[in-house]
């Protein structure tokens, strides 16, 4: 056999984390319907993956919260944070325990308090760290008209130009950043490969929502926010910033 018919490699992908801090499943439905209803289409069979640190004193039936999040068209594919007794009913509950951005390793050799599985983490998470290559940018993309609802355009490996606006309901992706020299109504997503220097430009921010690198903000975390203004998009330490560019 010349060519092996399997081959495992490390990557990166977006996953939406949801902070859990009550474990109320009527709030926790009601909160994901605001928020498909803010962005419709957006979430659609998002992977997400719920934070469990506040939760750690409390028995929590995974397969319920499963069903709550599936029914409102979400992957429920994991959890974070929690304690090992969580984790491993978690587990029985097919779902994935994400190694929480606080939990650390202090060796990537197995030692009688150094799991195993605690060293795949690490090697694993450094292993896709050199893999993960940053695109090759082109030319921006232009777009010369307004996009309407229902319309989607994606600059790959590129920025994004749109002399006309965005409507709402639909939706405008770039690798790189986005320019719209009209209204932003509908949802924009720049740094769609993970270019955390991306930026949105527009001259009047009325948005569904704004993107970048995967860090979101839906129109109600927006209306205190340069709303119905010039304004830029970028992120600064991890955080979504909102300037007016008057």
């Amino acid at each position: 056999m010349s060519q092996a018919e399997f081959e495992l490699k490390g990557s990166l992908f977006t996953l939406s984390a949801l902070q859990m801090t009550e474990y109320d499943l009527n709030k926790l439905s009601a909160w994901l319907k605001a928020k498909v209803e803010q962005a419709p289409g957006f979430f659609h069979r998002a992977p997400l993956i719920i934070n469990i640190s506040a939760l750690v004193d409390i028995d929590i039936d995974f397969t319920a919260i499963k069903a709550v999040v599936e029914r409102h068209d979400f992957i429920f594919v994991g959890i974070s944070g929690g304690n090992k007794a969580q984790k491993a009913v978690a587990k029985e509950a097919g779902l994935a325990v994400v190694a929480h951005s606080q939990d650390k390793v202090s060796s990537t050799k197995p030692t009688a308090t150094n799991k195993p599985d605690q060293v795949i983490e690490k090697v694993v998470e450094r292993t896709v760290e050199k893999l993960v290559e940053k695109p090759v940018f082109q030319p921006a993309k232009v777009v010369e008209h307004t996009i309407r609802s229902g319309q989607q355009i994606y600059a790959k490996d590129t920025d994004l130009i749109i002399k006309g606006q965005v409507s709402a309901g639909a939706e405008v992706i770039a690798d790189g950043n986005i320019h719209i020299y009209g209204t932003l109504r509908g949802r924009a997503i720049a740094g769609a490969k993970g270019d955390t220097s991306a930026r949105i430009y527009c001259s009047n921010l009325q948005a569904e929502l704004v993107s970048i690198n995967g860090n979101y903000w839906l129109s109600d975390s927006l209306q205190d926010k340069a709303w119905a203004q010039a304004a830029s998009v970028r992120l600064v330490d991890d955080q979504l910033t909102v300037e007016d560019l008057k």
